[in-house]
Order: C-alpha cells, then sequence, then structure tokens
C-alpha cells in the first residue's frame, strides 16, 4: 500500500467533542436540558414523590374522621354576651360585645336612628339620650352598663298623637336647619327643664354648651328653651 494513501489516525480531540455534540443533541438527556441541572432534577424528583405520598394518605383517611374546629358560637368564646335594654319602655334582648356603646346599639342594633352619631367623642351631643331622666352622651358609655336602666331617645320623648313641648317649641321657632343636632339639642333642653339652671339667656346657653350647631342656629335654640321654661 503506498504510504501517501494512508489517512492519518483521527484527532483525538475532535473524537471527543464530537461525542459531547451528540450527546447534546439528544433531547432525553435531562442533565443537559437548558436551564436545568442535576440538582434541581433531583430535587424536583424529590417534590413530586413528597406530592404523591401525601395525595395517597389524605385519600386513605375519611372526611369524618378530620376534626372540626369548635364553633365559637356554640363555646361561647366569641367575646359577646347577651343584654337587655329597656329602651322608651320597651325591652330589648341583645346579643353584644362589651365594648358596643349604648349610641351603637340604639343606632346598629335596634334601627333607633333619630340618635345621631357626630363626634363619637362626646364633644358634639348629637347622641344625647336620657338615662333615668338624665341627659347623657351615648357614644361615651357602654351598653352593657344600662341594663337595670331606662332609656329614653327621642323616638319616645313624645307621647302618642303629641309632642313634647320642647319639640313644638323648636318647630314654632324653627330652631333648626339641617337638622343633623336637632336630636340632641331637644333632648338636652328637655333634661335641663328639671336641672338648676339660672333664668337668663346666657345660663341657657352655659347649660346647652355641650351641644354643638354647625348652622349656628343658637339664637332661635336659646329662644325656644326660654319658652318653654317660661
Amino acid at each position: 500500500m503506498d504510504k501517501h494513501d494512508i489517512s492519518p489516525p483521527n484527532d483525538p480531540d475532535e473524537s471527543t467533542e464530537g461525542r459531547r455534540q451528540d450527546q447534546s443533541d439528544d433531547p432525553t438527556d435531562a442533565s443537559t436540558a437548558p436551564g436545568l441541572t442535576r440538582r434541581s432534577f433531583l430535587g424536583g424528583l424529590g417534590v413530586s414523590g413528597a406530592a404523591l405520598s401525601a395525595g395517597l394518605l389524605l385519600r386513605s383517611v375519611p372526611l369524618e374522621g378530620i376534626e372540626k374546629p369548635p364553633d365559637a358560637a356554640a363555646t361561647g368564646s366569641s367575646g359577646t354576651v347577651p343584654i337587655v335594654l329597656k329602651i322608651n319602655g320597651q325591652e330589648h334582648r341583645l346579643v353584644v360585645e362589651p365594648r358596643v356603646t349604648l349610641l351603637d346599639a340604639l343606632h346598629d342594633r335596634l334601627h333607633l336612628f333619630g340618635t345621631k352619631k357626630g363626634c363619637d367623642h362626646g364633644q358634639c351631643g348629637a347622641c344625647t339620650v336620657h338615662v333615668n331622666g338624665r341627659r347623657t352622651l351615648s357614644c361615651l358609655t357602654f351598653a352593657i352598663m344600662h341594663q337595670a336602666d331606662e332609656v329614653t331617645t327621642i323616638e319616645g320623648l313624645a307621647k302618642p298623637g303629641e309632642l313634647h313641648p320642647v319639640q313644638a317649641a323648636f318647630l314654632e321657632f324653627d330652631s333648626f336647619q339641617c337638622g343633623y343636632c336637632t336630636s340632641g339639642q331637644i333632648m338636652s333642653a328637655a333634661a335641663l327643664l328639671n336641672e338648676p339652671c339660672g333664668p337668663g339667656d346666657d345660663s341657657v346657653r352655659e347649660c346647652m354648651s355641650g351641644n354643638i350647631c354647625r348652622c349656628g342656629a343658637y339664637p332661635n335654640i336659646i329662644a325656644a328653651v326660654q319658652s318653654v321654661r317660661k
């Protein structure tokens, strides 16, 4: 054989590189897939096995065998307490949290919307009611504290078919504009009739100072109160 016809042996580097290229072209080789390493591949197998085991375990346990959390209402752990309030001569049974104010109990639970929520800080007097005949800011006292009391709201001030004298005077002297503070003003004025208060207008202003009228109808309010007092 002619020595010029003898092909040179294959370059070992080229052979190795060719095998690597062939392996990388194999779609079944998961270890060389883009973005996938051997560690992540094995970790995925572990997660899949755990999920499968958990699914089989849950399937084997009947649903009625799973313990349900106790009902808060049944165990009495919801924090609510039953109370009885006597409002305008009628008893009302409620289940409230101890922190519920008398104002919220009247307005939100009993739907007596005549008692208004103004500042909710005891500064405007819009929520004034009578407790045992004395004016009380219902936003500053808890409903649970008045179970043995007689509570009167603006809805219970008048007699059937007859307005309270203060209500009639407010209408006569046009003592309101927007009307939002009017119920509190009337409740305070009605209680003032039984309180020690000087005869002059300044004394009435002082005694009614806890009730704010943002419309500025104070002269008419004073005139209405004085007309009833006289």
